[in-house]
């Protein structure tokens, strides 16, 4: 079958097409047919080598861990997923391929009705914009909600699930004019670009002066701290990225103890348990009520995942980026 591959860390030329075995299923395990394959931030860092620890990877790799299509097999033990069904699926790693094999337990039927370009949304970026909001910063409704890279795939959704939770106002911050626009259609109350002076203050002003009671940060450097900045008295702000290159910095101590404020990782819904399917369940419902819309990004064929990675590492794409396998 053909798959990406990754012999060495490095630019995006290092992830190329080749011709490798495929893959079968073991006891517990479904083999699926990619039909799409998610691209994400952490595939970028990855392919890099700047993502050490658990998430470095053994070389030669398959990258990409999210994936909808077919089921094409399933292995010993695996109940409740047949061949044929319509997935989604969390893996390991080897999703930038034809096939994949996944842990049955991450495989989520796909709805009736929805396509599966949407069905990402039950992926990592959904997980993790419901998670950010729900089980991190626990928005209430009337909560001021800041999404910085509001134009991204987390964005997008985080700004949209923070409306359906009713916070109020739900400022997006992201770069140019068309993120911005962008963020505004999906029903952001305010949005301030910020790759120019001054979005702080319009972030304050936009509040009166108080500031945000939940900021989601996914930047880093300079900007993470100008997010913390615009935190309010009892904020809580979540980070869960850092696309700027540079990790948050630590936030001024005694200011974070007069305040009141919190700061906190997310650390994704394995951590919690039962957040995924609560996640996943909550979503989909959005989903089939049409409340919640999976903004398309680029999508590329398989051999241009190179294309895919440039594209996201100059912040030139907006919402869910793709790869097409089938």
């Amino acid at each position: 079958m053909k798959a990406i591959v990754v012999n060495e860390p490095g630019p995006p030329e290092v992830l190329r097409l080749e011709e490798v075995e495929k893959p079968a299923p073991g006891t517990g395990e479904v083999l699926v047919k990619v039909a799409l394959a998610g691209v994400n931030y952490a595939d970028v860092g990855m392919r890099a080598g700047m993502m050490g620890g658990p998430h470095a990877m053994d070389l030669p790799y398959t990258p990409g861990f999210e994936v909808a299509g077919t089921v094409a097999a399933v292995g010993e033990g695996v109940e409740g997923v047949t061949e044929g069904d319509r997935v989604a699926a969390v893996l390991p790693s080897g999703g930038y391929a034809e096939y994949g094999v996944a842990d049955a337990k991450s495989v989520v039927k796909v709805p009736e009705g929805v396509g599966f370009s949407d069905a990402s949304a039950l992926l990592v970026q959904g997980l993790t914009a419901y998670g950010v909001l729900h089980d991190s910063a626990r928005v209430q409704q009337g909560d001021g909600v800041l999404v910085m890279a509001a134009g991204g795939g987390v964005g997008t959704l985080a700004v949209q699930l923070a409306k359906l939770a009713g916070a109020a106002p739900v400022i997006a911050v992201a770069g140019g004019r068309e993120k911005l626009n962008l963020a505004l259609s999906l029903g952001a109350d305010h949005a301030f670009d910020y790759t120019g002076e001054g979005w702080i203050k319009d972030v304050m002003d936009a509040t009166g002066g108080r500031g945000v009671d939940v900021a989601l940060e996914s930047v880093g450097g300079e900007l993470g701290a100008g997010a913390y900045d615009c935190l309010a008295p009892l904020g809580r702000l979540v980070t869960f990225g850092a696309a700027g290159g540079e990790g948050l910095r630590p936030p001024d101590m005694w200011q974070l103890n007069m305040k009141g404020q919190t700061v906190s990782g997310y650390g994704g819904p394995w951590l919690r348990p039962g957040a995924a399917a609560n996640a996943r369940e909550a979503i989909s419902g959005y989903l089939r009520s049409g409340d919640l819309k999976v903004v398309g990004g680029a999508a590329f064929p398989l051999e241009a995942a190179s294309e895919a990675h440039r594209a996201i590492e100059g912040r030139r794409t907006t919402g869910k980026v793709l790869l097409r396998v089938d």
